[in-house]
């Protein structure tokens, strides 16, 4: 089975062959958060990767890895809105330096609704390396089971797939005086200002954050460091990609 990728988000950070390095020099290159970025992910929203994130696990030998995507669920829509059992979800790792992935955990999702399971593959070596015709690996996934619940072990791989609070932070009218062709047409986000200055911003106390109260699809998946290091360096490139 093959999937065209639709979506791809990437950053890179240091990784100490435990993860004391992350917390000590964080993320090295980063790329901004995006929500609703396209009109085609707009339309499908499964498919909108709204964040990538890296960072030490419960230990000093841990790292932990998490993909959020469906951006813009409310409350009352969050009990309904399950992953896309026709996607593929992927981490993918270079711990080589030259940009190109040499573990990759695969994550894909059967069912829908409240009965709907997880299967995390990896990390593994890519079946098929690149953005195009992901396939998924013929082995037998090392974690399994229902979503919004904690599976696997404290030692080993440790997963978490289900809806959780949208952990991003932005203050959507100061950004659209930043960016002004990203303003709407109408409506009171229409009428802010064109002309910035360093007081047409909100002070950090008085900042409005847009999607406090909205929720995401979450992929949380923690485990030991060695399993991504492991025949490379301590520096990793982590990013994420969506393909169907």
């Amino acid at each position: 089975m093959q999937f065209r990728l639709l979506k791809e988000k990437r950053f890179a950070l240091t990784a100490l062959a435990a993860v004391a390095l992350v917390g000590a020099t964080g993320v090295g290159v980063a790329r901004a958060s995006d929500h609703q970025d396209s009109p085609s992910v707009e339309g499908s929203p499964a498919v909108d990767m709204t964040d990538v994130y890296a960072f030490p696990g419960s230990s000093a030998d841990r790292i932990t890895l998490v993909l959020n995507s469906w951006p813009f669920i409310t409350p009352a829509q969050t009990a309904g809105t399950t992953f896309d059992s026709n996607l593929l979800y992927q981490f993918k790792i270079d711990n080589s330096g030259d940009a190109k992935e040499d573990r990759v955990i695969q994550v894909l999702f059967k069912g829908s609704g409240a009965n709907q399971t997880v299967e995390v593959r990896g990390p593994l070596v890519p079946p098929v390396p690149g953005a195009t015709n992901n396939q998924v690996a013929d082995v037998t996934p090392v974690v399994s089971g229902p979503i919004n619940q904690v599976l696997g072990t404290a030692s080993g791989v440790h997963v978490f797939a289900g809806s959780r609070e949208d952990p991003f932070f932005i203050d959507l009218e100061q950004f659209f005086r930043i960016v002004p062709d990203r303003k709407p047409s109408t409506g009171s986000l229409a009428q802010l200002p064109e002309t910035q200055s360093a007081t047409s911003f909100r002070s950090a106390t008085s900042a409005v954050d847009y999607v406090k109260g909205f929720n995401v699809l979450s992929i949380v998946i923690e485990l030991p460091t060695s399993m991504l290091t492991q025949g490379g360096t301590p520096k990793l490139g982590i990013w994420g990609t969506i393909s169907r």
